[in-house]
């Protein structure tokens, strides 16, 4: 199996050497401790791999950026949908019936839908004037 090492530039002054085996479509990267342990702490109760919670961030982070949301939207929006199923939660026991009303509660309530789509549109005027204004 070779490795090949690939450089990478970063949006900062810092360069990053990372290894990838092409048979294998992995790669190492160095990540800082912190983050590394709190991916193991948000991981646990999910029962995922450390790598699985790193890759489920990085894969939030893309839909967030294509979106087109600041970060604080995007956690509004989680606020408002976690608060909903919560909701839901609570009036229900734990059991099928339960997931089966959170996950009706989330599907049905167009609220975070509409909102998401609000702020999209309203980043897509922003951009569109801003090009304008270049």
């Amino acid at each position: 199996m070779a490795l090949k090492k690939i450089l990478i530039g970063a949006k900062c002054a810092n360069q990053e050497t990372f290894m990838t085996s092409s048979s294998t479509g992995f790669s190492s990267v160095k990540l800082p401790a912190a983050l590394v342990q709190q991916a193991r702490e948000a991981a646990q109760p999910l029962r995922r791999s450390v790598a699985g919670q790193v890759e489920y961030w990085a894969t939030l982070g893309r839909i967030v950026e294509h979106s087109g949301l600041t970060a604080q939207e995007a956690q509004a929006a989680i606020e408002g949908y976690e608060a909903v199923a919560k909701k839901a939660h609570q009036t229900a026991p734990d059991s099928l019936d339960a997931l089966k009303l959170r996950v009706l509660a989330a599907s049905s309530n167009g609220v975070l839908q509409a909102n998401i789509r609000t702020i999209v549109e309203g980043n897509r005027q922003q951009a569109a004037l801003q090009r304008a204004a270049a």
